[in-house]
């Protein structure tokens, strides 16, 4: 009888990406099709924003910063009463003794929050940041017992984080992500910029 260390693997493996999985998240010829969805998801999140910054029941500037913030978690916490209750106890507890008494910090940071991350969307900036963020709010609305549009645009926006590579293609990310490249990789431009002094030199030895 084998053990289980003879069905083990002797050497770590990295299991290749589908062609399909490839071809939607990472292709640049499905770049137009992750501007439609950023451009929407990003207008959802930046409308909700101006709407706490200007509208007539805004979150900030109002001379009242905070109250609005408070009402809303409060409002949760009532649903975190009984047996199949909306919003879990850990959740109402942080609501309670953190959000409540910080209402007005959190006021601008739930505020501006939402207008950066719409506006990263719309115009392609840092995209899989930007999308990620959004689902960290979409999470926390859903947690404190609001349904409203919030797993619509949360599931679009994770399919956002898979596409980051080319879901700003169409967008500041164009020229933004070579620049930076990844922590992994370093600066792409500075790569392709010692590729070719080294494909000069090369040339010029022989």
């Amino acid at each position: 009888m084998r053990s289980l260390h003879d069905v083990q693997p002797r050497a770590a493996t990295q299991i290749g990406e589908a062609p399909l999985a490839s071809f939607i998240f990472a292709d640049t010829r499905m770049a137009w099709f992750w501007l439609i969805v950023r451009l929407y998801v990003g207008y959802e999140w930046l409308s909700a924003g101006l709407e706490k910054m200007v509208g007539p029941n805004r979150w900030v500037f109002s001379g009242h910063d905070g109250a609005a913030m408070a009402g809303f978690a409060k409002g949760a916490l009532k649903l975190s009463a009984g047996p199949h209750a909306a919003v879990q106890g850990w959740y109402a507890t942080i609501l309670q003794s953190v959000v409540i008494p910080a209402a007005p910090a959190f006021a601008y940071i739930v505020t501006f929050g939402e207008v950066l991350v719409g506006l990263g969307l719309i115009f392609g900036i840092l995209t899989g940041i930007a999308a990620f963020f959004g689902v960290f709010m979409n999470l926390n609305y859903m947690l404190a017992g609001t349904v409203s549009i919030n797993p619509v645009i949360g599931v679009l926006a994770m399919f956002l984080i898979l596409a980051w590579r080319i879901a700003g293609y169409w967008g500041g990310d164009r020229w933004i992500l070579p620049l930076l490249g990844t922590p992994w990789t370093g600066s792409l431009l500075k790569q392709r910029k010692n590729e070719e002094h080294k494909t000069t030199g090369e040339a010029q030895s022989l």
